[in-house]
């Protein structure tokens, strides 16, 4: 137990895949010819505008910058557009979009730059990254852990109450099995 939480028990043995092979990631588009509407549009920055139709309307994902800010992942939740300098990653059945948000945040996405200019990052690198997934009730409870972390941090810095940093507390819990691809 960690300040009220559980941490979640792992079992069994890791499946070593790409990440391409857990979700489908997807290019955002232009939005300027739709209306105005209630469908949140992202960029790399975050929120920007409302639309009226949505790029997915009832599977949340994870998005990620393709130019720009290509080190700050963040959980969309449908529906929702994103721009064409955003991709947004959604996982396959048996797999967890709170556990694979952990990979998206712990991955040094800057490393990983393509450019030589603004960072740039393509489908194919993060196809390609390496990672290691337990079963699915595994990655739901290790998930579920991490994301309640996540928000009690987030209450902490509003209260100004230190606590230790995130991407430091899953380093220590799950990176270590990750890093041994």
């Amino acid at each position: 137990m960690l300040n009220g939480f559980f941490i979640p028990e792992i079992t069994h043995a890791w499946e070593k895949c790409k990440l391409g092979e857990v979700v489908n990631i997807n290019n955002g588009k232009d939005y300027k010819h739709l209306s105005e509407g209630n469908i949140p549009v992202y960029g790399t920055g975050g929120y920007m505008l409302s639309v009226n139709e949505a790029l997915s309307y009832d599977q949340d994902a994870i998005g990620i910058g393709r130019k720009g800010t290509i080190d700050k992942p963040y959980i969309l939740k449908a529906p929702f557009w994103t721009v064409d300098t955003l991709f947004y990653a959604i996982p396959y059945v048996s797999y967890d979009l709170n556990f694979i948000f952990c990979i998206f945040q712990m991955t040094n996405w800057k490393k990983k730059d393509e450019s030589t200019g603004v960072p740039s990052l393509s489908k194919t690198t993060i196809s390609k990254l390496l990672v290691k997934f337990p079963t699915l009730p595994e990655q739901q409870k290790i998930g579920t852990f991490f994301r309640q972390l996540d928000r009690l941090i987030t209450l902490h810095k509003r209260e100004g109450i230190k606590s230790p940093p995130q991407r430091a507390v899953k380093k220590f819990f799950i990176f270590d099995k990750l890093s041994n691809i």
